[in-house]
């Protein structure tokens, strides 16, 4: 039976938040590879509304907020919000933060939102359809939803094998994949590119960027890293634009 993620999250997050270091001046991606700095692909955000789902302890809304955004986070995980709160406290920006399912949008007003952002969120979701239809109900009109996620080709290797380049996993295996980080339960759940263009389309956006970023060269790496990443893409992300009503 898949893992409840948001109770593994609240049994985590304390040891990840101190282990992960994320910055608070500009969004990030996924572990080892550039910022927003570098593949500039939100936009000026000064006067926008800006929702990010699954924000965690919030590092990327808070620098939203810090570039003009009215920033908007939603996260299953109590202690991530509370982290979160904080943070916001230490950083001295205002950041609203709703608890609750990245696919229950009820609180944002439909066609209010100028942007929607997802680090490394989605991944824990089964139905991603479903949180498409939602963020489309709340963008406005060809506004962009930005996320990353695991890459799918990722998922087919165990990087803590002794051999990780070995495929142990068919890449059209769509069951949940269930795995322990720090001797707590997770599940994540496989979603091929096509899924996720095919779920892009079908909700009614039109795809205009896929990247597959190379990991960094050189400089300290992250509590991620594994050398797989230079063989295998570890992040994929997508940006796609509202279209229609």
């Amino acid at each position: 039976m898949p893992t409840d993620n948001a109770a593994a999250w609240d049994r985590h997050s304390a040891a990840y938040q101190a282990g992960a270091r994320l910055p608070t001046d500009v969004a990030h991606y996924g572990p080892d590879i550039g910022t927003e700095a570098d593949f500039r692909l939100l936009g000026d955000l000064n006067g926008k509304r800006v929702l990010e789902l699954g924000c965690g302890g919030a590092q990327n809304s808070i620098a939203f907020a810090k570039q003009g955004a009215t920033a908007i986070g939603v996260d299953f995980s109590s202690e991530q919000l509370a982290f979160a709160r904080r943070l916001c406290e230490r950083e001295n920006v205002k950041v609203e933060l709703h608890h609750g399912d990245v696919a229950d949008l009820a609180f944002v007003r439909a066609d209010s939102v100028d942007l929607v952002f997802s680090s490394y969120a989605l991944g824990f979701v089964e139905d991603l359809g479903r949180v498409f239809r939602q963020v489309h109900r709340v963008l406005k009109g060809n506004a962009p939803l930005v996320f990353s996620v695991p890459h799918p080709a990722y998922d087919m290797i165990d990087d803590d094998a002794e051999q990780p380049l070995l495929i142990r996993r068919a890449y059209f295996d769509r069951s949940p994949i269930d795995y322990e980080w720090n001797g707590i339960s997770f599940t994540d759940y496989h979603h091929t590119f096509s899924d996720l263009f095919t779920g892009l389309s079908r909700a009614s956006y039109r795809v205009d960027t896929v990247l597959e970023p190379e990991p960094l060269s050189g400089g300290p790496r992250s509590m991620h890293w594994r050398e797989a990443f230079k063989w295998v893409p570890r992040t994929l992300i997508i940006r796609a634009r509202k279209e229609g009503l």
